[in-house]
């Protein structure tokens, strides 16, 4: 069996981004993941903002690859056609001694080499914002933060990784690991697959710490941190189409309410620590204070235009920073506790771990050719192609082309995830049945072997959607 040089364990947004920074170079690598496509852990279920300096705290290494990861999104962007707006954000301030702790949100953002922040007044923010609270007086303007889609992100790295030369190994959780004869690690999975590597670099989110038990390795602590949202109609998006924080506190950043990329309004998360049941379930108490907490910002929300609620699982480290150096175990790096800014800080936290590798006498070479461009998906107009999303405009030609670039496609959920087609007011009523067509003449497979979910794993229970539309809160 060949011996690959890299196995990165996790295919989320770090473990994407530092296959694609290691296809530069004539190495093997192979980017392992549990799951049947990418992006379904954190990196699936965030806020999809594009942090500024505040966000990690000077002389840390959040603070020192946040600032480094946001300013090489527009570049990133224009080569591989995720999708990144540049939104600006405000903090708002409710009281004077709210503003006492904007100053040290500011002069840390200085201290990380940002600038360009604007202190404005109530009658400035009212301009800007019309429909912001009463109750706020005031606010930080932090012109560098913006939107992406970090599922979308995450899929255009893989891909280009995958069209530079790396394995994508899908369906394999690592059970096991040990050293064979000839100084490689043999990685068996749970389904019995086994593989090769000399080197691990360990970007296993919220597992980690598991897998760094599998070495014998117990150095890796984490703390599991749940937080949920809800997401409502794009013609909600007329209340902001900016980022508004409150003031972030111990837990993370707050209460947010934001526009995404693709235009919907949504709100969250909250911060709920997770001890033995780790799970993705949504609930009508959080979700309730998720809401009041919202309309502190924003009071116009209109619950009855919520599409849809979810939850995603962070983990944090002991220190609150990112884990990212070599093991005492030879061959093993770690890149743990990739909280918040995980995903602004994830291109350079692949830059950052191919000079770890370096340093750690690692021989890289670079490629003669390097393909740094991801075409965009195919945009088509109706009239040149059926119709399959109606809310979404999504067409046959676009669900097509998602098909057919590398990474497998066979799940409604998996076309949703690219393509979009589910996503809106209908949440997949009339498409998903005609998806599950197309994917089924596409594969040449039974319509009754055509999965909604991608994930293997019981499906979380989130809080009906008229729930929501009918709390009195």
């Amino acid at each position: 069996m060949e011996c690959f040089k890299i196995a990165i364990i996790g295919a989320g947004v770090v473990g994407s981004a530092i296959a694609r920074e290691l296809s530069k170079f004539d190495i093997k690598t192979v980017l392992i993941e549990k799951e049947h496509d990418v992006s379904l852990g954190a990196s699936k279920a965030n806020s999809g903002i594009v942090h500024g300096g505040y966000a990690g705290k000077s002389g840390t290494l959040k603070g020192e690859l946040c600032i480094r990861g946001n300013q090489m999104f527009e570049a990133l962007n224009s080569a591989l056609n995720f999708g990144y707006r540049r939104t600006g954000a405000y903090m708002l301030a409710f009281s004077e001694r709210d503003f006492e702790v904007i100053q040290h949100q500011i002069q840390n953002g200085v201290k990380v080499g940002e600038s360009g922040y604007a202190l404005l007044d109530e009658k400035k923010l009212k301009e800007r914002l019309p429909h912001v609270s009463d109750q706020a007086i005031g606010a930080l303007y932090i012109p560098t933060v913006g939107v992406t889609s970090p599922y979308e992100f995450t899929i255009a790295l893989a891909e280009n990784a995958i069209e530079n030369g790396v394995t994508l190994k899908l369906d394999f959780e690592v059970d096991k690991i040990h050293k064979d004869k000839t100084g490689c690690y043999e990685i068996t999975a749970t389904n019995s697959d086994t593989l090769l590597a000399e080197i691990i670099i360990n970007v296993a989110g919220e597992h980690s710490d598991k897998i760094a038990r599998l070495f014998g390795d117990e150095s890796i602590k984490l703390l599991k941190r749940k937080g949920q949202y809800i997401l409502f109609g794009k013609d909600q998006s007329y209340l902001t189409d900016q980022v508004i924080f409150q003031l972030p506190n111990d837990k993370g950043k707050g209460i947010l309410v934001t526009t995404t990329y693709h235009g919907n309004l949504m709100i969250g998360p909250d911060a709920e620590d997770m001890r033995l049941d780790v799970n993705k379930d949504t609930s009508v108490e959080s979700l309730e204070y998720v809401i009041q907490t919202a309309r502190r910002s924003i009071p116009n929300i209109n619950l009855k235009r919520a599409l849809t609620t979810f939850s995603g699982v962070r983990s944090m480290s002991e220190t609150g920073d990112f884990i990212i150096r070599p093991s005492e175990i030879e061959g093993l790096f770690h890149v743990a506790g990739i909280d918040s800014p995980g995903l602004t800080s994830s291109p350079a936290i692949a830059k950052y771990v191919v000079e770890m590798l370096k340093n750690a006498g690692v021989d890289l070479k670079d490629k003669t050719y390097f393909k740094a461009d991801r075409a965009p998906l195919i945009k088509s107009q109706k009239q040149d192609s059926k119709m399959m999303c109606r809310c979404e405009g999504i067409t046959e030609a676009e669900i097509r082309d998602c098909l057919s670039r590398g990474i497998p496609v066979d799940t409604t959920d998996a076309v949703k995830r690219r393509v979009r087609a589910g996503m809106g007011n209908c949440q997949g009523a009339y498409c998903r049945p005609r998806v599950k067509a197309l994917l089924a003449e596409a594969l040449d497979l039974p319509e009754a072997q055509i999965k909604t979910r991608t994930e293997t794993h019981v499906a979380p229970t989130r809080v009906s959607i008229e729930v929501i539309r009918n709390l009195n809160v």
